[in-house]
């Protein structure tokens, strides 16, 4: 799909994984400001462009890409065994809980199944696992995250624009606020916009008109969600297989508790490394208290990128061979995404 790209449409890939502008009509300062990178394009023609690549998959959305935890309930990643001979019935098992969000199968000589569970109240977490447990006969392990270092799941591609482009500062000033809840207004328009934005000549009027609201209370909310962190960016959010990322590396590591402060920011300065967290160990099991996702476009460049953490690694402490492993993803078994509609309807403040 990359060779397919071409010159201008990799351009907009590049530049536009974020910092997209919230204003009325973004495309056209969208399209000045690539156009001061080197990239001659008007804002109609970058319209068009941006609507061919969702129409070919190279594009998952446009939009706003939501930060789940900020908007409420919780998610966790989990572990767990499924049998050779009956590794098919566990997925069906699995799958079949609409908690379940993600679903992977991964390279592991026992922890060869991890979902994300997305859930309402933090309580209903242990609930889906017993109950998941008491169907598959296999234990679950929760591994819920204690810090977050990074996310930022960012996918170049060869091109004449390899840097982000950043509109963020277009627009209206808005000051953050320090609500941790909804309004009934916020919830509707998290709900319309959580699936990507319209690809229009004025999308923020078109969710504006859906949600009956004025589009300069759209663009203003959207703007102060991203200052608050309900939003983590603004733009095309890539297919990354698309992209030729095809290789999921997993990579973790047993990190002594007194330097895993430090080693993850270190770790979070790669810009291939996409999620950068501390999770729990489990004794006996799971030995691993960090968490390090990368993603490359072949075999080579992946082990390459994993060779570059271990190295940065050793710089906090003498890295064994028994202290880290790479959990290749060999598929995909559930992707719906994280679905906020029960999440943040719990989360709106009672008038």
């Amino acid at each position: 799909m990359t060779e397919e790209l071409g010159r201008v449409d990799s351009a907009i890939c590049n530049a536009f994984q974020g910092g997209f502008p919230v204003v009325e009509r973004p495309f056209d300062p969208a399209a000045a400001a690539l156009a001061e990178h080197g990239i001659d394009i008007t804002g109609a023609e970058l319209l068009e462009r941006v609507q061919d690549l969702d129409e070919r998959g190279v594009l998952s959305r446009f939009g706003a890409l939501i930060n789940a935890e900020e908007i409420g309930g919780t998610a966790t990643l989990v572990a767990t065994h499924a049998p050779e001979d009956s590794y098919e019935d566990h997925v069906e098992m699995v799958n079949a809980h609409p908690e379940v969000a993600h679903n992977y199968e991964r390279e592991h000589p026992y922890l060869n199944m991890w979902f994300v569970l997305s859930v309402v109240d933090e309580g209903r977490v242990a609930e889906v696992l017993a109950e998941i447990e008491a169907e598959t006969g296999e234990p679950t392990y929760n591994l819920p995250k204690q810090q977050e270092f990074h996310v930022g799941a960012k996918f170049p591609v060869s091109g004449p624009q390899t840097q982000a482009v950043d509109c963020s500062d277009a627009g209206p000033p808005v000051e953050p606020t320090d609500a941790q809840s909804l309004t009934p207004e916020e919830l509707d328009l998290v709900l319309e916009i959580q699936g990507g934005l319209p690809i229009t000549e004025t999308p923020y009027a078109d969710v504006a008109e859906a949600v009956d609201a004025d589009t300069d209370w759209v663009v203003e909310t959207i703007k102060r969600f991203e200052q608050e962190g309900k939003v983590r960016r603004v733009g095309a959010i890539p297919n990354h297989y698309a992209l030729g990322y095809s290789e999921n590396g997993m990579t973790v590591w047993d990190v002594p508790d007194d330097v895993v402060d430090e080693v993850g920011p270190a770790v979070a300065e790669f810009d291939f490394v996409t999620h950068c967290y501390e999770r729990p160990r489990h004794e006996g099991v799971w030995p691993y208290n960090f968490f390090a996702m990368t993603h490359g476009r072949s075999e080579d460049e992946s082990e390459a990128r994993i060779q570059q953490v271990h190295d940065r690694m050793s710089e906090y402490w003498d890295v064994g061979g028994d202290d880290w492993d790479t959990l290749f993803s060999t598929r995909i078994l559930k992707k719906t995404g994280i679905r906020l509609d029960d999440r943040a309807k719990a989360n709106v403040a009672s008038e």
